[in-house]
């Protein structure tokens, strides 16, 4: 007889908190739960919002009968822990001082492994671990270079998501994910475009607040010397620039909102500003999507756009106006993000994949 596993899977993004609930590989229950920019502006910073999150995915749990003293495992989405190498990892202490600290930085996805465990904890012999983190790093070493020795560009992007959709992908191919080369681009709260080369995302923008396309809350690249003469003028605290980079930027920065879905129906009622500021943000991906396409020699066998704009088919085919002389774009809305989380968890409680221990 099949042992029944219950897996609580959470992935925290930078607008919404996403919980579900398995039955071994088997949804029971899903839940969205937006955050406004009203709401997270309340919060100086991320690991603040720890309590606020946690206790909003238990209300939800209890709100739909499901008793969290039955779950086997809780899987969080990976944070910014130091690079390591794709894998399930079993939440430890080390893992927990590094995602409180934000030691590659800070972003919701942090407060995944946090919550898991917390919740984990609190069950008798529950395990919490996180899965194919945000700092995943299979860069090509030239890809690292910047134009300057102080500074290394950095593999920070939607790992789990990119892995996830372009592995569904190859099998709906009747191919091998890693005999495939790839561009995908997530588009979320965040963008992240990654060129992935047999398996390997060999390049991709630093999408928290390095480079890459402006996105609902992020700058992604802004004009350099304008941005340090802005450091320097006075005009802003530290916190207050790296909070205009991250968290106010982007969407927001122009229309005051983070949420895209609002965006797309101003720009469809006739607000043209949200129709340029829209279509800047899709021309912003299709310069990325090509760039990655450079990367690959130009040998792509397709384009994967993914992540909740992807509904969004004013940007949808303002890219494939763009970029469908390079490869087949292939539209994936959404996420797989949660299945993915939980079919990490169930191999590890089954014995098929064994949790790698992050030091």
């Amino acid at each position: 007889m099949e042992e029944i596993y219950r897996i609580l899977a959470i992935n925290p993004g930078s607008t919404s908190t996403k919980v579900a609930v398995y039955r071994n590989t088997k949804s029971r229950f899903i839940k969205t739960i937006r955050h406004s920019a009203e709401e997270l502006a309340g919060f100086k910073n991320i690991p603040d919002q720890f309590q606020y999150r946690k206790e909003m995915i238990l209300a939800e749990l209890e709100s739909a009968g499901i008793d969290v003293l039955q779950l086997s495992a809780v899987i969080g989405r990976g944070g910014l822990v130091k690079p390591i190498e794709s894998g399930v990892y079993e939440v430890n202490e080390k893992m927990k001082e590094d995602l409180r600290k934000g030691v590659m930085g800070q972003h919701a996805s942090n407060l995944g492994g946090l919550i898991a465990d917390e919740i984990a904890q609190s069950v008798p012999d529950a395990r919490a671990f996180i899965a194919d983190p945000v700092v995943v790093d299979e860069l090509q070493d030239i890809a690292r270079i910047s134009g300057h020795p102080r500074f290394e560009r950095k593999s920070i992007f939607h790992a789990l998501n990119h892995k996830a959709i372009a592995k569904a992908h190859a099998r709906s191919q009747d191919r091998n994910y890693e005999d495939m080369n790839l561009v995908v681009a997530h588009l979320g709260g965040g963008i992240s475009v990654g060129a992935h080369r047999r398996g390997r995302v060999v390049d991709v923008n630093q999408a928290l607040d390095g480079e890459g396309p402006f996105s609902p809350e992020r700058s992604g690249t802004l004009p350099v010397g304008d941005l340090v003469d802005f450091c320097f003028s006075g005009e802003a605290s530290r916190e207050e620039i790296r909070k205009m980079i991250t968290g106010k930027g982007g969407l927001v920065s122009y229309l005051g909102t983070n949420d895209a879905y609002e965006v797309e129906m101003r720009a469809r009622k006739g607000d043209e500003k949200a129709r340029l500021v829209q279509e800047a943000m899709a021309y912003q991906i299709g310069k990325a999507i090509a760039s990655m396409a450079a990367v690959l020699h130009g040998e792509v066998d397709n384009i994967i756009i993914t992540g909740g704009i992807a509904h969004n088919t004013d940007v949808v085919e303002y890219l494939k106006k763009m970029v469908s002389f390079i490869a087949p774009v292939a539209v994936y809305p959404g996420e797989d993000e949660m299945n993915a989380l939980a079919l990490n968890a169930y191999l590890v409680m089954t014995g098929d994949v064994k949790a790698k221990e992050y030091v």
